[in-house]
């Protein structure tokens, strides 16, 4: 994981630049370096994962155009070796030395032909002009704001922006920016045709497309470890990477001091995949002092993103402080695509596609930025099987009426798919789903509740939410929540696309809290 800046012409506050920069350098502890472009500045802090040399070390350089990329670009030795036959060499092993010279060759075009999880700045010299990309799903983080003359300033997260731009915005996945204009290269939502493949081959496919993403997120010339709940998403990954491993893989599970329940299944999992595996405790002290850091890392005042960041932020930390391990693969992505609990109670199969849609359009806001904030600011670097744009386009692509719950079970076809092929024991492969932010022995989110209840009276509640026009506070948590948002992010709300809930449009769905727990289907989950 890396942190990068392009300020795209003359720089007017260079000591707040600077201070902006600073203040993720905890995504790239290895190396700084701020290259004049002759129009503005880009800027990198490096966390050494592919290509470890001095020589990988960007911005990178191609006849006076430069480039930054915070990127796993996976199969670009391939792509390299293309380059290299139209005359192009390389001084590092970098992957992300490739961009230039794929940018001299196909233009704005490039980035549809990535297989990547990126964030890129590009300064053309042939042209004077800057472009912008991210990756489709958004892993990669990247926001934009303008300066006082109007000046466009890329950076990792919002917080290097805080005093250098007005308003901040998240920058649009599967978009490129040009000449101040986006564009999209890719939808990963959109559907251009559904597939209609049988329950049997669409399991089939799942398998094998989710074993190709695991397989190619295992390369790195750091060492990698991997975030175990005990749930299926984060199992399932696990498995498949123990699978494709020769020795034992690492796995780190995180739970509370009493109550641990989500410690149960994550110890089952790593002793039935002979993984090497540690267990973190949290207190509830622990909780509540996390908590501002957290919202402060994180740049949001979501209830759920920050009740489920906690515990991420908690291990994550104890690995970066307790072993030297660089990379983490993580479980997310896995329920937008195919379903949450609440999606049960979709009323259509257009409604569940939708929702689908609209879901993995915004991950960016929220899971996906949980992710990279909580693994990041420990100096590690995040990558997500579950997003690999093949299988996403392909689960995207399948009929939805055939990912709906019809089967008493929510999630069958990603269950079905490794079913009674060794990976998981069916205690874990057919469990219920329980949400993070409640699995950490459930009593996690009743602490913080418990504390914003005491921060502030009814009429005290009531005064200072309407101070808030747009996504109002509608609990005492969740303005506990953007009272310290706004301290560190100061006006930036619409950074957030509001608060993630249930479909309150869905019969079953109109509730007060974001957590699986008050929903009728809950059931046994977590238990």
């Amino acid at each position: 994981m890396c942190s990068i800046i392009g300020y795209c012409g003359s720089v007017l506050n260079m000591d707040a630049l600077e201070k902006g920069f600073a203040r993720t350098a905890s995504r790239g502890p290895d190396a700084i370096k701020m290259t004049d472009t002759g129009s503005g500045l880009l800027g990198f802090q490096r966390l050494s994962i592919m290509g470890l040399t001095p020589s990988g070390m960007q911005p990178f350089e191609l006849d006076g155009s430069f480039a930054v990329c915070n990127g796993e670009l996976y199969g670009f030795r391939a792509q390299r070796a293309g380059l290299e036959k139209k005359g192009y060499s390389f001084k590092s092993d970098s992957d992300c030395e490739i961009l230039l010279p794929m940018y001299f060759e196909y233009g704005t075009d490039m980035f549809a032909m990535l297989d990547a999880e990126f964030a890129c700045v590009i300064y053309d010299a042939r042209t004077g002009e800057y472009i912008a990309a991210r990756d489709p799903i958004g892993i990669r983080p990247l926001y934009y704001g303008y300066d006082a003359r109007g000046t466009v300033i890329f950076a990792s997260e919002p917080k290097s922006l805080v005093g250098l731009a007005e308003k901040i915005m998240p920058f649009p996945p599967g978009h490129f920016c040009k000449n101040g204009e986006f564009h999209r290269y890719t939808d990963i939502a959109a559907v251009e045709s559904v597939c209609r493949d049988d329950l049997e081959t669409a399991c089939r496919n799942i398998h094998e497309k989710l074993v190709q993403g695991v397989r190619k997120r295992l390369i790195a010339d750091a060492k990698v470890g991997f975030l175990l709940s005990g749930g299926l998403d984060s199992s399932l990954v696990c498995s498949i990477a123990a699978s494709e491993s020769e020795g034992p893989i690492r796995t780190f599970a995180i739970g509370m001091s009493e109550d641990a329940i989500d410690l149960k299944y994550a110890r089952q999992v790593a002793e039935f995949i002979g993984a090497d595996h540690t267990e973190v405790y949290m207190t509830p002290d622990d909780v509540i002092a996390s908590l501002e850091p957290v919202i402060e890392l994180l740049g949001t005042y979501d209830i759920t993103t920050i009740r489920a960041s906690i515990g991420m932020y908690l291990v994550c930390k104890a690995i970066h402080e307790k072993t030297d391990i660089r990379v983490i693969l993580t479980g997310e992505i896995s329920d937008e695509l195919f379903g949450y609990k609440y999606t049960d109670f979709a009323p259509s199969a257009e409604e569940f596609q939708k929702e689908a849609q609209k879901r993995i359009r915004e991950l960016h806001m929220y899971d996906v930025l949980r992710a990279d904030r909580c693994i990041s600011v420990n100096s590690l670097e995040a990558r997500v099987p579950f997003g690999d744009l093949e299988f996403g386009k392909y689960v995207m692509s399948l009929d939805p009426a055939m990912k709906m719950n019809r089967y008493g079970k929510g999630k069958y076809l990603l269950r079905h798919a490794f079913e009674g092929q060794g990976y998981l024991p069916d205690s874990i492969l057919w469990r219920e789903k329980a949400a993070f932010s409640d699995a950490v022995g459930h009593s996690m989110v009743d602490y913080l509740k418990e504390y914003a209840e005491k921060t502030y009276t009814d009429e005290e509640f009531e005064a200072r939410r309407a101070r808030y026009a747009y996504a109002q506070p509608f609990t005492k948590e969740s303005l506990l929540y953007r009272e310290i948002f706004e301290k560190y992010y100061p006006g930036q709300a619409e950074m957030i696309a509001g608060f993630w809930m249930p479909n309150r449009e869905w019969e079953g769905c109109d509730v007060n809290d974001p957590s699986a727990r008050v929903l009728s289907n809950y059931g046994d989950s977590g238990k």
